[in-house]
């Protein structure tokens, strides 16, 4: 009598009528059915990117970002289908769905365009695919790697280590740098002054030595000096070397300024300051006597 009664005191709260939804009543057995649903789904689509998808894609060699835009899309479909099977199941129908997306076109409307703009600019990320996971970029004042990019932000690693979270409607609405997009190598101008005495032709090879002997500069594309400007006090140079790690750009550029500071000492090549002559004009008449 007693199992009984408990089954029934159960049966009770299970069924319980919390509230209606478009005349859909919801109860508290239709909620932990519909939570669990969802965890089911969640953990198919883990299931499924992990093990199928990650061993499928790998053995195709297909790259690393679009490996993580197929994971992507396919958890996004999955988790979907999911949903609406689970408010199916819980006797929701796609009818009353309309109520929610009604209201939720009121909340945008109000104060959620942000939400929705970062949610329609992470898809056009994961379509488009303008970055990748793994690219080099700047946006505005952050450079790093892209760690991550999900349906409404993306993670970039800095240089120092540091997990920035960039809104996607930044990718979107502003300028990108993207120094590894489609062709990992990029040129590196690195501008030297030199005095109006040295040998230019002796300055180039200089230049073009410490290029050659920095183990990160490509040997094709050539390393190439131009001259660039004459200025006040020194002929403007500058010199292009390619590179194939663009995130290591800032240490590659000290590493051969650093390089070129001890050639130019060791070849009595001066870099100058720059000067100013001061021409004294005799002043003409005589000066006024003090009062």
């Amino acid at each position: 009598m007693e199992g009984r009664e408990l089954l029934h005191w159960l049966n009770g709260i299970l069924s319980y009528h919390l509230f209606e939804l478009n005349q859909t009543p919801v109860t508290l057995y239709s909620i932990i059915v519909f939570v669990i649903l969802i965890i089911a789904t969640f953990a198919l689509s883990r299931s499924v990117n992990r093990y199928l998808l990650n061993r499928l894609l790998v053995s195709m060699e297909i790259d690393e970002g679009t490996r993580y835009t197929m994971k992507r899309i396919s958890h996004y479909i999955i988790m979907t289908i999911g949903v609406l099977f689970a408010l199916q199941f819980v006797g929701i129908s796609l009818n009353s769905l309309t109520v929610i997306f009604g209201l939720l076109s009121v909340g945008i409307g109000f104060g959620l365009q942000n939400i929705a703009s970062n949610f329609i600019s992470g898809l056009i990320l994961l379509f488009e695919r303008p970055i990748s996971i793994g690219d080099h970029v700047t946006v505005g004042d952050t450079e790093g790697k892209v760690y991550s990019i999900s349906i409404r932000s993306t993670t970039i690693t800095t240089l120092n280590n540091i997990s920035i979270i960039v809104p996607n409607s930044a990718f979107i609405s502003s300028n990108v740098v993207n120094w590894s997009h489609g062709d990992p190598k990029i040129r590196m101008d690195i501008p030297v002054g030199v005095s109006y005495q040295s040998d230019p032709d002796k300055v180039v090879q200089v230049l073009k030595d410490v290029a050659a002997a920095n183990k990160h500069v490509l040997k094709r594309p050539e390393p190439d000096v131009l001259l660039t400007s004459f200025g006040d006090s020194a002929w403007n140079m500058e010199l292009h070397v390619w590179i194939a790690n663009p995130r290591r750009h800032h240490r590659i550029r000290s590493d051969i300024n650093f390089a070129i500071v001890h050639a130019f000492r060791e070849h009595n090549i001066e870099i100058p300051f720059p000067q100013r002559d001061v021409h004294l004009i005799p002043a003409t008449g005589s000066m006024p006597d003090p009062a």
